[in-house]
């Protein structure tokens, strides 16, 4: 069939034709029974030579496009009719992977209205992914449900499961699991480990309860293996041996199973797993300068772990004492300086016997090889190269230490072979497959106070920190982790001391419910790249949203302040608040000083706050213990249990760097490894309550 532009020249080559008849009668009588159809055929095909591939469309808009955006809008230009919407759609796509938005916003524009039903549905994930990029991931959702599956070739299918992808922005669901288990068998043999990494990922992130609520099909064979290896893992992540043994009867079951023929890469670790060496571990502390009072109650917890002191029967009668602050800055202001310890607690806290939850179970902090030799470095003395390498002539198979941030970061730059448990973090943290990170930092206890909110239900919240450094670093943890768990703009409002707040009270002032946005670099801001399909972040900056700063829609305030602050602040927000507000209150651990009697623990009454398990009364014996050796110094209690702590991380090194999921309870935290080697902390969270202390459910 003839594209209809050749029909002018057809009916002219006719008539052209015609006059053959003026031939002589000798040529047309021997010539004519094959002469005449061959030159129409071939003059016909003359004739549409230079304008048949350019008017017939023969662009797959359904297969892969690996050009650039100006040479499609050069075809776009030279071509009309279906050629030219179908060059349109591939410059679309390209813009798109350049991240060059504006320009495919009008090029959507100008696309005509009369779609066929193959270009409907290529513009439906080229308006999808148009949504992520400009990060309106419902609306990509949206778009993404009109999606005709049926109708989409291999290729589009494939960026069809990456958009579902990428529009659930990581965070774990049944449609997610869903996509990648649909995309992983269309995907090239280079892309199947990311898809089996990530499907990993977002099991692992779910928690029980989302577990136990999923309901499948009977026919989704491949997403009960994957449930199956979920519990396996999670049944048996505390023994690497049985661990190794679970996943090979796994496979087993589920020959067929993404993950069975090609594990993924967390569970393949697990089967070269062996235990760390500890027969000689070096401790490397400043046991001189500022920071010795601090390294000698790391180091008096370390040495009471190694030596079984732990393991003595703990008298389950006496309450322990009250929780001390977790963060606040120490007589020499240690927050302020890049070199200080990460949290030493405020110095000068005298304890007082208040009432304290009593848990059911007391954490597992002590075990460890108690024959492996500990030699202790001072890092005071000398450059820290020249003690790692002295730790390395005397056999040290694994390094506990250094302290101070600066040290930490030569050591992570040295390259060395020696496992190392750092006793801080660097400013930027370094991915070795032979050092892990543990500090008691201010951010930590900020995150876990972002996940404990928002476990809770609540969606706005309001942060009161000080008007420093220190309030700083804390407002910048706590809102990053809120945007990676989906929350929207954090609120902060600045107070600058006990002074400033009297003066507040005194006149009436209070503290409203309000507070100005708190923008940090969000992680959208990178690119996103699945199995081939590239999203790029805006090449155009989009303003923050503008938060509601009327005190109206504030449900959680989250308090980082000292205990006299506290006692000032929590009255001054009810005076502007009213005595049927829900809005709910949280602490840090830095309100949670000794001092604090009845009275004050009956002002405090529903409020919330976080603290180490030691000093939330998990093991009241040991509790009792250290403050007696200490003379009642919560700050020095506080980093005897990280030592406590360090020891038993010592001996789980390898579980920690190769067993996802292994955890440890310690009196630090619940303690368990990010991909880095991060030590995370889960603190316990307590409450006010009718002049009690008693644990939240």
């Amino acid at each position: 069939m003839f594209h209809p532009n050749c029909r002018f020249n057809i009916e002219h080559l006719e008539k052209n034709i015609t006059g053959y008849s003026m031939l002589p009668s000798k040529v047309v009588r021997h010539k004519a029974g094959r002469l005449v159809p061959v030159l129409l055929a071939g003059l016909i095909l003359a004739a549409c030579s230079g304008q048949g591939p350019q008017q017939t469309s023969n662009v797959n808009i359904q297969g892969p496009a690996t050009g650039r955006s100006d040479y499609y809008l050069q075809q776009v230009q030279q071509s009309s009719d279906d050629s030219k919407t179908d060059w349109q759609l591939l410059a679309i796509r390209a813009l798109l992977k350049e991240g060059k938005y504006p320009q495919a916003a009008d090029q959507l524009k100008q696309l005509p209205q009369q779609l066929s039903d193959v270009q409907q549905q290529e513009l439906l994930l080229l308006r999808a992914q148009m949504q992520i990029g400009q990060q309106d991931f419902g609306g990509a959702q949206q778009l993404l449900g009109q999606v005709k599956t049926g109708d989409l070739s291999q290729d589009q299918q494939v960026r069809y499961y990456a958009l579902q992808i990428a529009a659930a922005q990581n965070r774990p669901s049944l449609a997610l699991l869903r996509a990648y288990i649909a995309q992983e068998p269309l995907l090239k043999a280079a892309d199947h480990q990311s898809n089996i990494d990530a499907t990993w990922q977002a099991l692992t992130q779910m928690t029980q309860d989302q577990i136990n609520s999923l309901v499948i099909n009977a026919d989704e064979n491949t997403l009960q293996g994957w449930l199956d290896l979920l519990n396996t893992w999670r049944a048996n992540s505390q023994d690497p041996q049985m661990l190794k043994a679970a996943i090979k009867d796994w496979q087993t079951r589920y020959p067929q199973n993404p993950g069975a023929k090609t594990l993924p890469t967390q569970l393949s670790q697990v089967q070269n797993f062996t235990k760390a060496s500890t027969n000689t571990i070096a401790l490397l502390l400043p046991l001189n300068g500022q920071a010795q009072v601090f390294a000698s109650a790391i180091q008096k917890g370390f040495t009471d772990a190694r030596n079984g002191v732990l393991n003595a029967p703990a008298p389950q009668a006496a309450p322990a004492p009250a929780a001390a602050d977790n963060n606040a800055q120490p007589a020499t202001d240690a927050n302020a300086e890049a070199n200080s310890v990460v949290s030493p607690a405020m110095a000068g806290n005298t304890p007082q016997q208040t009432e304290q939850p009593q848990p059911a179970a007391q954490p597992a902090a002590a075990q460890g090889d108690s024959s492996a030799q500990v030699k202790v470095y001072d890092t005071s003395s000398q450059p820290i190269a020249q003690v790692m390498q002295q730790a390395q002539q005397d056999g040290a198979t694994l390094v506990v230490g250094p302290l101070l941030k600066n040290d930490v970061e030569q050591v992570v730059n040295s390259q060395t072979a020696l496992n190392v448990l750092a006793l801080n973090e660097p400013e930027q943290i370094q991915n070795h497959p032979n050092i892990c990170y543990f500090a008691l930092s201010p951010e930590d206890e900020a995150r876990d106070a972002a996940h404990h909110i928002y476990e809770q239900g609540k969606r706005q919240p309001l942060l009161l920190v000080p008007r420093s450094s220190y309030g700083d670093r804390i407002s910048k943890a706590f809102a990053q982790e809120w945007q990676k768990l989906g929350g929207s703009t954090v609120l902060q409002q600045r107070f600058g001391g006990v002074a400033e707040l009297k003066q507040g009270i005194n006149s009436g002032a209070g503290i409203a419910l309000s507070g100005t946005p708190l923008n940090v670099e969000p992680d959208q801001s990178q690119s996103v790249a699945i199995a081939g399909l590239t999203i790029p972040a805006p090449q155009t900056s989009t303003p923050a949203p503008v938060a509601d700063t009327s005190g109206g829609s504030v449900d959680a305030v989250y308090i980082v302040a000292s205990q006299d602050e506290l006692q000032l602040i929590k009255p001054m927000i009810a005076m502007r608040t009213s005595s049927r507000s829900n809005t709910a209150l949280y602490a840090s651990s830095r309100s949670a000083q000794a001092g604090a009697g009845p009275d004050f623990r009956l002002e405090m009454d529903g409020l919330q706050f976080s603290d180490i398990p030691l000093l939330s009364g998990n093991n009241p014996g040991l509790m009792q213990q250290a403050a007696k050796s200490f003379n009642n110094d919560y700050s020095l209690v506080r980093l005897y249990a990280m030592g406590i702590d360090a020891w038993t991380l010592a001996n789980h090194f390898n579980q920690m760097r190769q067993v996802p999921g292994f955890a440890i309870d310690g009196n630090t935290g619940k303690l368990n490894a990010d991909t880095d080697c991060v030590i995370n902390r889960k603190l316990a969270w307590n409450q006010y309550r009718q002049g009690q202390i008693v644990p939240v459910q």
